[in-house]
């Protein structure tokens, strides 16, 4: 079976390779397709492969490639896992949103409309790509941000796209660790919203919710990263547990603050610490393997840093420092390849689970998973506070869709001042500006 990586020279494409090694039985992967611009990354890339399968017996064979239409041909799945701009487009994604006093996070807010308007078109072209050299493939989106970039091909692709995100697993497994359970097949996480924008809702376990004994509970609230995170008060004025990336919503004031105040924005900190990587491991004499291990273990243990010290949260559990992405495409995988039944949470058109969003609305909810596809698990009504939050997200990502396809710069504008974290027209209009001056990509919205 072939599976082609697109954004092969990524940082992460270890994890998924790592998974792939650990995976036995038939339907396996046993020939994967690099596919990168940038020759040298891909190149660094597959040499951490080539030491992770060392020891392997029957390792999946790896290839590099430059050329899409070559990666793409004939593929059982493809990842699609781009950055169009790379980090140093994050890092001025950043600093544009920033200078304007609102958030210039990759997927939230202005950053996540930026990234969103740059990335679209590349992937509508490569779902076209998909649909006429692979038909009968199912392409995995992880490119953020993964909620608007999964229904953008979609559109192509129907519901042979989904998107993932390993959000939501985390967060299941924290609270479920919280109630001493055990997140596996008799619990069902009862999750639902938009990627990066969703609440934990309730816990199954054998049929019975738990989720109310750990609200009731400040101490066991605590015990968990976002308890910590949001505060337990706040938690039980919710009734729900949110999504991480909810902070930049309720706490914004004190989260833009931090990152105008700290040393690096996220993306500058990961720009200069990959390029270290990547240098040292083009290096023959130097390990790439033990090189992004260690760059791995300083990535993770930093993730949302400047969030944990707005809240006093602390350092993230060692658990937590593990990934997780991975795990959930392979499992996503295995259930089409091999018909193995699952419910994993995932970015799939709506289809009326959630009665305030249309059809065609890619929402993030848990979802039945075979040879067939996934298909949305009906859930409860969102309470007001959060449809309300959900709906407004929902509208500002068609109007980033509307503008990647017109290039029309009153709808990119109106994007950007829908948006609940963009309290200003003229904000909006200096942002459209500042972002066209920073990417050669956004010079066409006119």
């Amino acid at each position: 079976m072939k599976l082609t990586i697109l954004g092969g020279g990524g940082f992460r494409v270890p994890l998924v390779y790592g998974a792939l090694l650990a995976d036995r039985g038939e339907g396996r992967v046993t020939r994967v397709v690099l596919h990168d611009l940038d020759a040298g990354r891909m190149s660094a890339v597959a040499r951490v492969l080539a030491e992770q399968a060392a020891d392997v017996p029957d390792a999946p064979e790896v290839s590099v490639t430059t050329d899409l239409d070559e990666a793409v041909r004939g593929a059982d799945f493809v990842f699609s896992a781009i950055r169009v701009g790379g980090l140093a487009g994050r890092a001025a994604d950043e600093r544009v949103a920033l200078a304007e006093g609102v958030l210039g996070q990759e997927t939230v807010g202005a950053g996540g409309i930026a990234y969103g308007l740059r990335t679209v078109p590349v992937a509508v072209d490569i779902a076209r790509r998909v649909a006429r050299l692979a038909p009968d493939a199912w392409v995995i989106n992880f490119t953020n941000p993964a909620g608007l970039v999964t229904e953008a091909m979609s559109r192509t692709l129907g519901d042979r796209v989904i998107g993932i995100c390993d959000s939501p697993v985390g967060l299941g497994r924290r609270v479920a660790r919280a109630l001493g359970a055990d997140a596996g097949a008799d619990t069902f996480v009862d999750y639902v919203g938009l990627n990066h924008l969703g609440w934990v809702r309730g816990l199954r376990v054998d049929g019975r919710d738990e989720l109310p004994r750990l609200l009731a509970d400040r101490a066991l609230l605590g015990s968990f990263e976002e308890g910590r995170l949001f505060g337990a008060d706040w938690l039980q004025s919710l009734g729900a547990i949110p999504n991480e990336y909810l902070h930049y919503y309720y706490f914004n004031r004190e989260t833009v603050r931090a990152y105008q105040d700290a040393e690096l924005t996220r993306g500058a900190f990961l720009h200069r610490q990959q390029d270290r990587f990547y240098a040292r491991a083009g290096n023959p004499g130097v390990s790439a393997l033990k090189a992004w291990d260690e760059t791995r273990a300083e990535r993770e243990a930093t993730y949302m840093s400047e969030n944990r010290d707005t809240a006093g949260a602390g350092e993230r559990e060692e658990e937590d420092l593990s990934g997780g992405y991975e795990k959930v495409a392979l499992a996503l995988m295995r259930a089409v390849a091999r018909d193995e039944r699952t419910t994993l949470i995932l970015n799939v058109p709506n289809r009326g689970t959630v009665a305030a969003l249309d059809a065609d609305a890619v929402v993030e909810v848990p979802c039945t998973v075979d040879a067939h596809g996934a298909r949305p698990v009906a859930v409860g009504p969102l309470p007001a506070h959060a449809t309300g939050l959900v709906v407004s997200v929902k509208a500002v990502e068609r109007e980033v869709l509307a503008a990647a396809a017109s290039g029309s710069r009153a709808t990119a504008v109106k994007a950007f001042a829908l948006h609940p974290l963009v309290d200003s027209v003229n904000v909006a209009r200096r942002l459209v500006d500042g972002y066209r001056a920073a990417h050669p990509q956004l010079a066409h919205l006119g």
